[in-house]
């Protein structure tokens, strides 16, 4: 009776692990299919019993070896250097702004996704987008780049001029369509802020929504050309359409992000306005990571 509640206990686990395995034991019959031998007597052991347990045994033996795969949200992108895809045969001013602009320009998706997304939906903000569309006139006529400018648009047209010809072109397109839906983003936000009492048009929220989503468009556009162009499929990620399963589908943190963001902040404020100012020089350099505490940008980028 000891070895019928043994062959029970073997069959009950066997049936439950044998979708991980059957893949493995092509000449093996499926285990749940198979029948124990009736119980004669305690004394009365077969050959059959016998080859039926050992043929149970032999298949969670190499149960045991296989590696059980559970699925996840996205798996940790592969590291990549000059060396890697096509990049050793791009111009090597093309390698050098790619491999500089790489992480910003993901960081930047990140926002775009992660907050500007919200923003947009939410009449409060639309003040603080007006702000980051604007260009900020300094004293001397000379002017600050706007954070629209600085992590997209300007690096986009870096790009566009290191590049070869074939890829140029299509970069200055998807430079100049986001350059468009961030005019259209500013026309339907302009005038409203948080306190300020104005009457605000029911096709507001839907026009600046509109100009996210063409935007989105754009952005996506110029990630797969550098994509393609590097030969480095999806190092860059593009950004979803919205839904609810849009985060998961970009495959990126955004608990990351918002630890990048505020640890970025506190030390931008604990340096000071110049530092703030020139925040994504030093986060190239390496600065933040060194003295804030900051997630180093490979590994931010690479996750």
């Amino acid at each position: 009776m000891m070895i019928r509640k043994l062959f029970f206990l073997i069959s009950a686990i066997a049936s439950m692990a044998l979708p991980f395995v059957a893949s493995f034991t092509p000449s093996t019959k499926p285990l749940a299919s198979i029948k124990i031998p009736p119980d004669d007597g305690p004394n009365d052991i077969s050959s059959s019993r016998r080859k039926w347990l050992h043929n149970t045994v032999s298949n969670l033996a190499i149960l045991g070896s296989v590696p059980m795969i559970f699925p996840s949200s996205a798996a940790a992108k592969v590291v990549t250097d000059a060396s890697s895809g096509l990049l050793p045969d791009l111009p090597p001013d093309a390698v050098k702004s790619y491999l500089q602009y790489r992480f910003p320009l993901q960081l930047a998706a990140d926002f775009y996704i992660f907050d500007l997304q919200t923003m947009v939906a939410d009449t409060d903000e639309y003040g603080t987008i007006t702000d980051l569309v604007a260009s900020k006139n300094a004293r001397g006529g000379q002017g600050q780049p706007s954070k629209i400018e600085r992590d997209f648009t300007n690096p986009m047209r870096i790009m566009s001029l290191s590049m070869p010809p074939e890829y140029a072109d299509d970069i200055r397109d998807s430079q100049f369509a986001f350059e468009r839906a961030m005019s259209k983003l500013t026309k339907a936000t302009s005038g409203i802020r948080r306190g300020l009492s104005v009457e605000i048009d029911k096709d507001v929220v839907p026009a600046a929504k509109a100009a996210w989503e063409e935007g989105r468009v754009a952005l996506n556009s110029f990630f797969v050309t550098l994509n393609t162009a590097t030969g480095l499929e999806n190092e860059l990620a593009v950004i979803p359409p919205a839904g609810p399963n849009q985060f998961q589908e970009y495959g990126r943190s955004i608990r990351r992000y918002n630890e990048f963001m505020k640890k970025t902040k506190l030390c931008q404020n604990r340096g000071g306005p110049a530092l703030s100012q020139a925040w994504g020089q030093l986060m190239v350099s390496g600065y933040l990571q060194d003295s804030c505490g900051v997630e180093p940008l490979e590994g931010y980028f690479f996750q």
